[in-house]
C-alpha cells in the first residue's frame, strides 16, 4: 500500500506505534467476532509488515477470541487496535493518524454482514452547520492524529 511511515495510536494516547515498509491490503471483515471487538458493523483492517512495525508508546492487551485469533485492545482506553492470527498482525485502520490512502479493497466473511449493511449510505445526511463550532467548546481528552512527546497530556487524569 505505501512505504511511507505511518503512525498512530488508540484514543488516549497510552499506545501508539510506526511503520515503516509496505502496508498490505485492506479489507474490512463481516464476521461477528469482528463486529463484537469493534462494537460496529465490520472491522476495517489492514496488514502490517512483518518488518519495520514497533510500539513507541506502550502495547495493547490482547484478549484470546479463538484458539488462533488474538484481537488486541488499549487497555487503558478500550479502542480495539489488532488482529493477531497465524498469518500476522492487522491494524484497525481507524487507529492510524492519516487513514486516506487505506481504503477497504476487500470484504472477507461477506455471507455474515448485516442484511443492511449495504444500504445503511442510502439514508438521509444530517448536515450540521455548527457541529464543530460547538465543538471547539467542548475540552477534549482524545490524543491529537500525531505523536507526542508527553503523555497524558499536562492536565488530563488518567
Amino acid at each position: 500500500m505505501t512505504d511511507t511511515i505511518k503512525t498512530g495510536g488508540c484514543q488516549c494516547g497510552a499506545v501508539r506505534f510506526r511503520i515503516s515498509g509496505k502496508l498490505g491490503r485492506p479489507s474490512i471483515c463481516h464476521c461477528r467476532m469482528c463486529q463484537k471487538q469493534f462494537g460496529g458493523f465490520f472491522s476495517a483492517l489492514v496488514t502490517a509488515p512483518e518488518e519495520g512495525m514497533e510500539w513507541t508508546r506502550g502495547e495493547p492487551s490482547y484478549f484470546q477470541s479463538s484458539v488462533n485469533i488474538e484481537r488486541g485492545f488499549c487497555s487503558n482506553c478500550g479502542t480495539p487496535m489488532t488482529y493477531r492470527h497465524p498469518g500476522g498482525l492487522e491494524l484497525a485502520i481507524g487507529t492510524f493518524d492519516d487513514r486516506s490512502d487505506l481504503a477497504p479493497l476487500i470484504q472477507v466473511n461477506y455471507d455474515a454482514r448485516l442484511p443492511w449493511v449495504e444500504t445503511i449510505f442510502e439514508a438521509p445526511v444530517l448536515k450540521d452547520q455548527d457541529f464543530y463550532a460547538r465543538q471547539e467548546a467542548i475540552i477534549s481528552f482524545q490524543h491529537p492524529d500525531h505523536d507526542t512527546e508527553v503523555w497524558p497530556a499536562k492536565g488530563v487524569k488518567i
